[in-house]
């Protein structure tokens, strides 16, 4: 087996999908990466202990992610080899998922009024975290399409209703936590 060291990257670049190098600071790069510390913070926040229900729409999200990072990791001239080659891009169908997950949270009357502070629970508090996380990936997300570099805006709709369905997810936490004061 190989070895995880390749010295590939100490002239400080980075492999893109396809073999394609770039600059560890380039914007795809910064978008990509902040999904990734989103996806890390989403697995904390799953072995944190949520509600059942709550760790089973984590762990799909996360799935979800994985098609957002490699979206992202991959340049606009190469996307059509890359969905060609059998990856899936983001689509509509994910956002309306997310749209589900929210107003089946709201159905169920959690509260969401004023602001929030975190670390009522763990479990909440890891959501929260991700939620900034990904607020953060969505920033870094429309940097790249203002810079010309992302033409699949269902990306940006997609984090942005990831954001909001983590927020309710953390109040539902918080409520699904027995007293303690």
């Amino acid at each position: 087996m190989p070895s995880i060291v390749t010295k590939t990257g100490d002239d400080g670049t980075t492999g893109l999908m396809y073999n394609r190098r770039v600059s560890k600071c380039d914007p795809r790069v910064e978008a990509y990466g902040a999904v990734d510390e989103l996806n890390t913070a989403l697995g904390l926040a799953r072995a944190s202990g949520p509600p059942a229900h709550l760790a089973e729409q984590l762990i799909a999200i996360q799935r979800q992610l994985v098609i957002v990072m490699g979206e992202l990791a991959t340049l606009p001239a190469d996307l059509p080899r890359y969905a060609k080659d059998g990856f899936s891009l983001v689509t509509a169908e994910m956002t309306a998922g997310l749209e589900a997950v929210v107003a089946g949270i709201e159905a169920q009357k959690v509260s969401f009024k004023g602001w929030a502070t975190p670390g009522a629970t763990l479990p909440a508090a890891a959501l929260d975290l991700a939620r900034t996380a990904c607020r953060r990936a969505e920033r870094r997300s429309w940097a790249l399409r203002e810079a010309g570099q992302l033409d699949n805006l269902e990306i940006l709709l997609y984090l942005n209703r990831l954001s909001d369905a983590l927020w309710l997810m953390a109040r539902q936490a918080e409520q699904a936590a027995p007293a303690s004061l």
